[in-house]
C-alpha cells in the first residue's frame, strides 16, 4: 500500500506538539544548583598537613600538571643523646587544571591521603594562566570535600585497627599487672 503523501509531515507535527505540550525539565543552571551525588569529581583539594613531598603524585601524573617544589630542614632529636633528623617541607604545591584530565591516579597513589576530590565544579577562569592553582587555593577547596561514608555496621575491623587495639591491650595489661607484682614484693 502507498503511503498518503503528507502523512511523514502530520507525523513529525503530532510529534512537535506533544513536545509542547509537556513541562520542561530544563535547570536554569547559575540560578539553580544543579543536585550532585555527594562523591563526584570536580576540582582536586590538598590537605598540606598529610603531605610529605614524596613526589609520588607529580611522578604518576600522566600530564605533569602537578608542581612541587621543597627544602630539607633539620629536626633537633627528640630524645637527648638521639640524633638530628632532616625532613622534606613543602614550598610549592601547585595543580595546573588547564592540563588536567581529572583522571585521578594522583589521588590514588597518594600513601598519606593528601589529595582528595572535592565536589566543587565552578572554578572558571577568564585566562587560562589563572588555571594554576597553588597551594593556598587547594587548601581552599579541601574545605568543601564530603565526610567518607560511615563503614558498615557488620564489616570487619581494618587489619590495622585490630593491630594497634591488640598492642594497646597487651600495654595496657602489662601495666595493671605491674602494680600487683610491686604489692607482692
Amino acid at each position: 500500500m502507498a503511503p498518503i503523501p503528507g502523512s511523514g509531515l502530520a507525523k513529525g507535527l503530532a510529534v512537535t506538539l506533544r513536545t509542547m505540550t509537556r513541562k520542561s525539565v530544563t535547570a536554569q543552571y547559575p540560578d539553580t544548583q544543579p543536585e550532585l551525588p555527594p562523591r563526584s569529581r570536580g576540582v582536586i583539594g590538598l590537605f598540606e598537613e598529610n603531605c610529605t613531598v614524596c613526589m609520588l603524585c607529580a611522578r604518576e601524573c600522566p600530564d605533569w600538571c602537578i608542581y612541587i617544589d621543597s627544602h630539607k630542614e633539620t629536626v633537633p632529636p627528640a630524645a637527648p643523646g638521639g640524633r638530628e633528623r632532616s625532613r622534606n617541607v613543602l614550598d610549592r604545591f601547585a595543580i595546573d587544571f588547564a592540563l588536567c584530565m581529572y583522571c585521578g591516579i594522583c589521588i590514588e597513589v597518594c600513601p598519606f591521603d593528601a589529595l582528595f576530590w572535592s565536589p566543587e565544579f565552578e572554578y572558571a577562569e577568564t585566562d587560562i594562566r589563572d588555571l594554576t592553582h597553588e597551594r593556598d587555593k587547594l587548601r581552599e577547596w579541601m574545605w568543601t570535600v564530603p565526610a567518607p561514608p560511615a563503614l558498615d555496621a557488620g564489616a570487619e575491623e581494618p587489619k590495622e585497627v585490630a593491630a594497634a587495639r591488640k598492642t594497646a591491650d597487651k600495654l595496657a595489661a602489662a601495666q595493671a599487672d605491674e602494680p600487683d607484682q610491686e604489692g607482692r614484693a
